[in-house]
């Protein structure tokens, strides 16, 4: 049994008597290091929103932990992921947001690729004017395909390639939510916003799983949604978070709401849910909208957090249905915004070197636990 192990076994106990990891989880460069290839390069981790691709041709590099990564939309329709890497010179083949119509070329010496990765042409690779050499098989020279899922607008990807298919990981999950599997349509620019936190990625999750805070961190949500109107939801090994069984729809200035997704039954009424589906994406469902948070962990104490929000109704340019959707924007942002300062104070807290990780109240904090527990288990399971 390795050290690391050892020093993780109080973390996997039951939450009665568990710790939470202990501090080099988010003060140790070497330790998020071990994170990044054990947690979120072994799992299926957002990196990306469809809606920044909506087009045939459309393509976005992203840097995920130091890893070039290429969204693009292929012609029916589907999100492909590619290493942004030429097979000829490693060269990065897009550098930033466009379309590309049909063709991913490489601008330094030419070579293109299909959106499906495949090497198509490769000019004077054989000296000037012979386009194909007997020792280059393009076959054997498509772009790295990096396997990915698109889940509620969420581009998940399993960058080292190890993890079961997305659709078997999280069935438990994708059944839960199977209403709301229908069309979203993205809110527009006012339902899209960043933030930049001084914090552990993984801090930012734990406060999301959990309702505890809300009396002191959310008074205003706290109103109406209480935190005895909370429930505590957890599925080991996958994810965890709260319900409430109090939504209020925002009514715009005639009192109009959002339009529901169909078909949904009566639990979604007044029920809404928001969960941590691990490693690093937050999810949140209503009766007429729901959102979506990839947190892109930067260092061991910075995370971008990219916020979209989607409504049951493809959004349209009347001018009091737009300041409806920004008006719910903002109410979000100002929670989002309420939590920076625990995430942060967390952070800073967690180079007090006689922090023993700290312990849960088994009535409040399981969903926290679980996750915590999860991490332990990824780390341990794959640490050389």
């Amino acid at each position: 049994m390795s050290d690391r192990t050892i020093q993780l076994k109080p973390v996997m106990n039951p939450v009665e008597n568990a710790r939470g990891l202990p501090n080099e989880h988010y003060t140790s460069d070497q330790v998020f290091d071990l994170e990044k290839r054990t947690v979120l390069f072994a799992n299926w981790t957002g990196i990306g929103f469809g809606k920044d691709i909506p087009e045939p041709g459309d393509a976005k590099p992203v840097t995920f932990l130091g890893v070039p990564l290429l969204m693009v939309r292929d012609h029916d329709g589907n999100v492909n992921v590619f290493q942004n890497t030429c097979r000829h010179r490693g060269m990065i083949l897009v550098d930033k947001p466009k379309n590309i119509k049909r063709i991913i070329r490489c601008p330094y010496h030419s070579w293109c690729y299909d959106l499906n990765g495949d090497l198509k042409t490769t000019p004077h690779v054989g000296g000037p004017g012979q386009n194909t050499h007997a020792n280059i098989c393009p076959e054997e020279l498509g772009l790295f395909t990096i396997r990915s899922y698109l889940w509620h607008d969420v581009v998940f990807v399993n960058i080292d390639g190890t993890m079961q298919d997305f659709e078997i990981s999280h069935q438990e999950l994708m059944s839960r939510w199977k209403e709301f599997d229908q069309p979203h349509f993205h809110g527009g620019p006012e339902s899209s916003f960043t933030l930049e936190v001084n914090t552990n990625w993984k801090l930012a999750v734990e406060n999301y799983c959990e309702s505890y805070h809300l009396p002191w961190v959310h008074p205003g949500l706290n109103s109406y949604s209480r935190l005895e109107d909370h429930y505590h939801i957890e599925q080991r090994d996958t994810y965890s978070g709260q319900g409430t069984l109090v939504y209020q729809q925002l009514t715009d200035t005639d009192n109009n709401v959002f339009a529901d997704f169909e078909g949904l039954s009566a639990r979604w009424d007044k029920g809404a849910e928001y969960i941590a589906v691990y490693p690093n994406v937050l999810l949140g469902v209503h009766r007429d909208h729901l959102f979506g948070i990839v947190l892109e962990p930067i260092s061991k104490d910075k995370t971008r957090e990219q916020i979209e929000l989607y409504y049951a109704q493809k959004p349209d340019d009347d001018l009091q249905r737009r300041q409806h959707r920004t008006e719910n924007a903002k109410l979000w942002k100002t929670v989002f915004e309420e939590d920076i300062f625990v995430v942060e104070g967390m952070q800073r807290g967690r180079y007090g070197e006689q922090f023993d990780g700290g312990r849960f109240s088994p009535a409040m904090d399981s969903p926290t636990h679980n996750f915590h527990h999860w991490v332990a288990s990824q780390v341990t399971r794959g640490e050389p």
